[in-house]
């Protein structure tokens, strides 16, 4: 395609989305408070509590919980540390509700039991719980009174005599006061003898020698509005299961299929070697593999919205390489690019021309779908993740995806699919693209909108979703200075890698204003932004 035809295409984007965009809400920077680390994971979760004004930031660099004064929004200032090496050897989640800190922090090694401590807000100990292996997520339900914490169970590695614990679901009952906290565990053995049923509604289960127990891994759980329930993402499982918190089971497992990348409203760019910015329809299709999911009410019923981030997981020994270590410090994963893959000539006739470097060859797929004949070549191609974000309702079904808006809104700037610690023009097309990382669903000015994260290029996106089965997108925002180079300037560059995004209410906010607040995970950055009606 010549340059002048793309040209013209994203001027037509542009006008396109510039016509359908409504300029409802805008999302306005006000400060930022930088932990002065870079490139390891100096801010990854952020929790609010209302009442001091503080902002409660997860950093695994240096296993606390950093606690930052936003009573002043235009100047974040570090109040206090919690130091977690009592608790575990790295800090992965926080959560707070009505002045009680929550902290998931793993073990050593990750596959033993994690702990949940307690604290309030001034840091002070409460208490502490044991949980499940590698508590990698929490959050507070039914008004404080249960807290739920995602195990995701991850291997050492998948080779023989590996440690493979089981992922479940721990239920922190609060009910009775923190010093008598009770721990019960939601786990998957009811799942144990179901593979092959589970496998058939398109739950991802490959691990070698792997019960269903411990291949599924639970990554984000939010509580539904309505009931006693909460849903929980499988992301490299790509599935969601459904808790019932009050009688401590898991209710069902429900796979989430694929998306099909060679319809026009689902095109992709699967390239970092075609020369620039090519979106198009291929015959891939996407595992959406969510990451962050939220869930809210509409006309009485519960929905949950998606960021459809994609994981591959590593599974040397089964593909014939070697487990982690310092000599092999690039173990083997479950992707390949497509160029190394027997495609089948009758599902694939210009094979050759597709597994070319400007076209599908440079995209990462997995090994463990595709053959369906197990003959060695490929029917099917499934990439990671579909650089998009998913409405569905109670029951696991897709009512709304945004299609290939990611890509096509930003395409029209010089951020395309660019890495989140190095600026390289489109050098994530052949990976997951933009990677849609964290959402928040909130309702603001009467309407209901998601706040999307895009963990590679950074910046939010946010859609209008009052009606599930309608939404539209209203901006995209991004505070990164794509002037700065990450790797000589990583102070100067602002925000990379965004990680989670919280809401705080107008009367819960320090300045009367409702507000976004940003994690982020490689610039070690945490960002205030106010949220304004457009014709303010």
């Amino acid at each position: 395609m010549s340059r002048v035809i793309k040209f013209f295409l994203l001027f037509f984007v542009f006008i396109s989305f510039s016509s359908i965009a409504k300029a409802e809400i805008t999302l306005d920077f006000l400060g930022t408070y930088a932990s002065g680390i870079f490139d390891d994971s100096a801010a990854e979760i952020v929790a609010y509590d209302k009442d001091s004004e503080r902002l409660f930031i997860t950093n695994s660099a240096n296993n606390t919980i950093d606690i930052v004064d936003i009573s002043t929004p235009t100047a974040p200032v570090l109040h206090d540390t919690i130091d977690l090496s009592a608790y575990g050897a790295g800090v992965n989640s926080v959560a707070i509700y009505d002045g009680l800190v929550a902290v998931a922090v793993e073990a050593d090694p990750k596959q033993d039991p994690g702990t949940v401590a307690l604290f309030d807000a001034d840091g002070n100990y409460e208490n502490d719980l044991t949980v499940g292996a590698l508590p990698d997520m929490l959050t507070f339900a039914k008004k404080g009174k249960y807290l739920l914490v995602a195990n995701e169970g991850e291997p050492d590695h998948y080779c023989e005599g590996n440690n493979d614990p089981e992922g479940s679901v721990s239920i922190i009952n609060l009910k009775n006061g923190v010093n008598n906290a009770t721990v019960t565990t939601a786990d998957f053995n009811f799942w144990d003898d179901k593979k092959g049923l589970l496998k058939s509604q398109g739950v991802r289960i490959f691990g070698p020698g792997a019960t269903v127990s411990q291949d599924l891994e639970p990554e984000y759980i939010t509580p539904l509005p309505k009931g006693e329930k909460a849903v929980v993402s499988l992301q490299e499982n790509n599935a969601f299961a459904i808790l019932n918190y009050k009688t401590g089971k898991i209710e069902t497992i429900v796979g989430l299929g694929t998306k099909n990348h060679k319809k026009i409203k689902n095109a992709l760019d699967p390239s970092d070697d075609d020369g620039g910015i090519n979106i198009q329809p291929w015959p891939v299709r996407g595992m959406y593999q969510p990451d962050a999911i939220d869930s809210f009410k509409y006309q009485g019923q519960n929905f949950i919205a998606s960021a459809n981030e994609g994981d591959a997981r590593e599974y040397f020994c089964l593909l014939g390489g070697e487990p982690e270590s310092e000599e092999n410090e690039d173990p083997e994963a479950e992707d390949e690019r497509v160029k190394d893959l027997v495609l089948d000539p009758v599902k694939f006739p210009n094979a050759e021309t597709l597994q070319e470097d400007e076209n599908l060859g440079r995209l990462n797929v997995t090994l463990f779908e595709g053959d369906q004949g197990i003959d060695g070549d490929f029917e099917r191609l499934f990439s990671f993740g579909a650089r998009s974000f998913s409405i569905w309702n109670q029951y696991g079904q897709l009512v709304y995806d945004s299609g290939d808006e990611f890509e096509q809104i930003t395409a029209v700037a010089d951020e395309f699919n660019n890495d989140n610690d190095e600026n390289d023009f489109d050098g994530r097309s052949d990976a997951k693209g933009p990677e849609p990382e964290a959402i928040k669903v909130a309702k603001v000015f009467g309407e209901r909108y998601a706040f999307i994260g895009l963990e590679r290029i950074g910046g939010i996106m946010i859609y209008n979703i009052s009606n599930p089965y309608a939404p539209y997108f209203v901006d995209y925002v991004n505070n990164r200075d794509f002037s700065k180079d990450p790797e000589t300037m990583p102070e100067e560059v602002k925000d990379l890698g965004p990680e989670s995004i919280i809401f705080i209410k107008k009367k819960d906010s320090p300045i009367n204003k409702n507000l976004i607040v940003v994690a982020n995970e490689v610039s070690g950055t945490t960002s205030i932004f106010q949220i304004n009606k457009s014709d303010d």
